[in-house]
C-alpha cells in the first residue's frame, strides 16, 4: 500500500519542474516540491531497506545507518548552499522533536487503539539515551558559552563546533561497532521483524534495488534544489519565521519515510522496529547529520556552528527527557502517545508565536 501511495505521488516531479521553469509562484513551487519529495523519500527508505535484508545484517545495518536520514542531510546541504544557515540549523531541531515526539506519539498512540498495550525492548531505549545525553550536551555547550562569558569571538565557537562535530561522528561510530559488532545480538529482534513487517518471501532484487536508491537519491537531491529555492518566499508569504519553517515544516517533508513506516509496524504490534526508527532516527541526525553539516558548511565556504539558541537547547532536552521517560519501561499505551503528541503540539505552538 506504501509502495502504490508513493508510486502516485511521483506525478509531483514533473509537476514541481514545471511550477520552477513557469514561474507559478514561490507558494505553488514550495508546496509541490514538497510533495514530490515525500515519495521519493519513501522510495529511498524502502531501496534501503531491501538492500539491506539482500547484504545481510552487517553490511545492512551500516547502510540503514548512513542512508536512514539521507533526505534530510540532502535537503541540509542544499539549504547550506543557499546559505540559509539559520533554517538548517532549525531543521535539526525540529528533526529532534518530530521523531522524538510525533513518530512516536503517533506510533504509541494509534497502535495503543488497536492493542491495549504493547511492548519493545527497553535496551535499545536505553542505549540511545545516554548517546543522546552526549549529543545535547555538544549543543548546550557552545551556547552556554556565550551566555556566560562577556565576548566570545565567532572563530572560537566555529572551531568549538568542528572539535565536537569530530567528537560526534566518532561517537556514532563506536553506536555502529556497538550494534553491529560487538552487541548485535541486542538488536537482532528488530532486523528479524524489519523483513517480517516488509513481508519478503524471497531474497530482494538487489540490482534493482541498487538503482532505485541510486535514482531516488538524485530525485531527492534535485527536488530539494527547487525547494529550498522557494522557501524563503514561500513561508515569508505565508507570514511563518525562518524559525517555525525550520522546525516544523521541513522535518514533516524530509521524515516522511520514517513517519509512515514507524506507524505501519506500530499497527502491526511491532513496537520493537517503530521505537527503534524513532530513536534510531534521532540518534542519527544528532550524531552524524547535524557534525557533517558542520564540516561541510566550513568546506563549502557556509560556517555553520553548533551554537544553538537556548530556546532551541531547552525544548530538544525536554523532548529527549519526555521520550526517555516514556521508553524506558519498554512498555507503551495510547495515553502515552498522545502526552508525547501534546507535548510535541506545545512545543510548535511555542516556535509558531517565537519572532
Amino acid at each position: 500500500m506504501k509502495r502504490l501511495v508513493s508510486i502516485g505521488f511521483l506525478v509531483f516531479i514533473p509537476l514541481s519542474i514545471a511550477a520552477e521553469k513557469l514561474e507559478w509562484g514561490a507558494l505553488s513551487v514550495f508546496i509541490l516540491a514538497a510533495l514530490a519529495i515525500a515519495p521519493l523519500a519513501i522510495w529511498l527508505s524502502t531501496a534501503t531497506e531491501e538492500v539491506a535484508l539482500a547484504t545481510g545484517p552487517t553490511i545492512g545495518g551500516l547502510l540503514n545507518a548512513l542512508f536512514g536520514n539521507a533526505t534530510e542531510l540532502i535537503i541540509g546541504i542544499a539549504a547550506l548552499r543557499a546559505g540559509l544557515v539559520d533554517i538548517v540549523k532549525a531543521s535539526i531541531t525540529g528533526t529532534l522533536m518530530a521523531n522524538l515526539l510525533l513518530v512516536m506519539g503517533l506510533s504509541m498512540l494509534l497502535g495503543g487503539i488497536r492493542y491495549k498495550e504493547q511492548s519493545f525492548a527497553p535496551v535499545v531505549a536505553r542505549v540511545n539515551a545516554s548517546s543522546m545525553t552526549v549529543a545535547i550536551a555538544a549543543m548546550l555547550l557552545p551556547a552556554m558559552v556565550i551566555y556566560t562569558s562577556s565576548s566570545v569571538p565567532p572563530t572560537a565557537i566555529s572551531k568549538m563546533s568542528v572539535v565536537a562535530a569530530i567528537i560526534l561522528i566518532l561517537v556514532y561510530g563506536l553506536t555502529l561497532l556497538f550494534s553491529l559488532k560487538t552487541h548485535s545480538y541486542l538488536y537482532d529482534v528488530s532486523q528479524v521483524e524489519l523483513g517480517d513487517a516488509e513481508g519478503h518471501p524471497e531474497q530482494p532484487n538487489l540490482p534493482l534495488w541498487i538503482t532505485v536508491l541510486i535514482m531516488a537519491t538524485i530525485g531527492v537531491a534535485f527536488e530539494s534544489e527547487i525547494f529550498v529555492g522557494a522557501v524563503e518566499a514561500a513561508t515569508e508569504g505565508l507570514g511563518l519565521t525562518p524559525l517555525f519553517t525550520g522546525v516544523i515544516l521541513l522535518p514533516l517533508v524530509g521524515g516522511a519515510a520514517e513517519y509512515v513506516t514507524a506507524v505501519g509496524v506500530a499497527l502491526k504490534n511491532n513496537m520493537d522496529l517503530s521505537v527503534s526508527i524513532a530513536l534510531g532516527s534521532s540518534l542519527l541526525v544528532a550524531l552524524l547529520v547535524a557534525p557533517v553539516l558542520v564540516l561541510i558548511g566550513q568546506v563549502i565556504g557556509q560556517p555553520m556552528d553548533l551554537n544553538f539558541s537556548l530556546f532551541e537547547v531547552v525544548t530538544v532536552i525536554i523532548a529527549v527527557v519526555i521520550a526517555n521517560v516514556i521508553s524506558l519501561d519498554g512498555r507503551c499505551n495510547w495515553l502515552e502517545g498522545a502526552l508525547l503528541l501534546a507535548t510535541y503540539g506545545i512545543l510548535g505552538t511555542a516556535f509558531f508565536f517565537h519572532p
